[in-house]
């Protein structure tokens, strides 16, 4: 290892993760964090409960300040203006430069904009950034009525923390049901009903057309493709996020959407990678995969992954395993794991329960012919990660997967399971008669090994 230095610019879970594991192995080499957003890693997904009141900042900090002087792992509050890839040197935007022998780019997302006009008023903001943060905290003093536009995880965050406040949210999304380009149909509604019962204004197959600015260049309110005119203080774009490779762009550095890299997190350009939001992968790291995870476990496995490719002799290539996914649509859970599409291909089929009060739902999807499984979809009800990820890579039978389902059950302790509902609308579907099977008092004591 030789006392190389290496820099990390982006202290997010991908250069964090990064640099702790570099450490662990490299004891003798310098690493060097840089980040223009924030002097130490915070859990992003914690910025709503700070806007929320639920946290402080200093409460999303996994480790104390002196975590990383403890394990000489030095941090650098600064933006990056461009990299100078030949002469292997770091410029900042305020002056000043420092030399890398390894350079790992890690440096997340931004959120989109489409050119719409007024998108550039006071007031009008996504949330990714801790100053995104910031913003809609002065953006939303004392308003009344705010618009999000698009319909996705940032979207109905943004949603819920402005109704903490009282705020009213119309919320616009051109899509015939929320979330609908990654849910199908019955659980885009679910979650759509969920929203409205919250008193968010929702308006699905709407469209804005622009956003409307005063004589002191702040958003007074937007109009839709329709015509229709809606007043508003705030308007938040949640319309997905971007690779944050700007400053990159004008480089010798392999770029499309995000920076270019092969199943190592290698770029073009020699000792330099790239991971988390901000890397493409030439090729999909596995089927089921997309070519840029944007997602945050994933960034803390591919700096799991280049940190030991870093600090071993023989490289290992990135391998993600069964795709899972959660999040939170106000008071329902979502969880998903494998493939569940929005639309069956033909050689595809599923099984779908819904309780009766519409707060809960279970997605099995199975191969038509074989039966085995390729995926679920929980709202509303907790379940094992484990579970799924034995059954799936497995392949078992989706018969096995709704007999053993009480197995897979999160759920705190004194909250009710529907396995048994879901078997019995199974039955009922199928003409079966399937019964559950039954725990041991030891698994019922000491858990279920799955």
């Amino acid at each position: 290892m030789n006392n190389r230095k290496i820099i990390i610019i982006g202290n997010g879970i991908a250069g964090i993760t990064t640099a702790r594991h570099i450490r662990k192995k490299d004891t003798a080499g310098e690493i060097l964090v840089v980040s223009g957003e924030s002097d130490h890693f915070f859990s992003r997904t914690a910025l709503m409960y700070i806007y929320m009141g639920h946290m402080k900042y200093a409460h999303t900090k996994p480790y104390e300040d002196g975590f990383w002087e403890k394990n000489r792992i030095k941090l650098k509050r600064a933006w990056v203006d461009t990299v100078d890839f030949q002469g292997k040197k770091v410029e900042y935007r305020d002056g000043g430069t420092d030399a890398y022998d390894v350079l790992i780019l890690a440096t997340g997302s931004k959120p989109n904009k489409f050119g719409w006009p007024g998108q550039d008023l006071q007031g009008v903001q996504g949330l990714y950034s801790l100053q995104d943060l910031e913003r809609m905290e002065q953006n939303t003093q004392g308003i009344k009525n705010a618009v999000i536009v698009g319909g996705g995880l940032i979207g109905i965050e943004m949603a819920e923390m402005l109704a903490s406040r009282k705020i009213e949210v119309t919320f616009l999304v051109r899509e015939e049901n929320f979330w609908d380009n990654v849910l199908p149909k019955e659980e885009a509604q679910l979650i759509g009903r969920h929203i409205r019962e919250h008193h968010i204004d929702l308006r699905l197959g709407t469209e804005l057309g622009e956003i409307i600015g005063d004589s002191s260049g702040r958003v007074k309110a937007v109009s839709t493709k329709s015509g229709e005119k809606i007043d508003c203080q705030f308007v938040g774009l949640t319309v997905g996020v971007s690779p944050n490779i700007d400053f990159l762009k004008n480089s010798e550095l392999g770029a499309n959407r995000g920076i270019l890299v092969n199943e190592f997190f290698q770029t073009n350009i020699p000792d330099v990678y790239a991971i988390g939001d901000c890397a493409e992968f030439k090729q999909a790291p596995a089927p089921d995969r997309r070519n840029i995870e944007q997602v945050w476990y994933t960034g803390r496995m591919h700096g799991e992954t280049l940190a030991h490719n870093l600090t071993h002799s023989k490289a290992v290539p990135y391998k993600p395993g069964i795709w899972f996914n959660s999040a939170k649509f106000f008071d329902i859970e979502y969880q998903t794991y494998g493939t569940v599409p929005t639309a069956l291909p033909a050689d595809w089929d599923w099984f779908y329960w819904e309780d009766t009060k519409g707060k809960r739902c279970f997605r099995i999807v199975f191969g038509k012919s074989d039966k085995k499984i390729k995926g679920v979809n929980a709202l509303g009800w907790r379940l094992r990660h484990a579970y799924f990820d034995k059954a799936i890579a497995e392949g078992w039978m989706m018969e096995k997967v709704l007999l053993h389902l009480q197995k897979a059950n999160f759920d705190p302790e004194f909250h009710d399971s529907p396995h048994k509902d879901i078997l019995a609308a199974y039955n009922e579907q199928y003409g079966k008669s399937l019964q559950p099977a039954l725990k041991s008092l030891f698994q019922n004591l000491f858990g279920t090994k799955v």
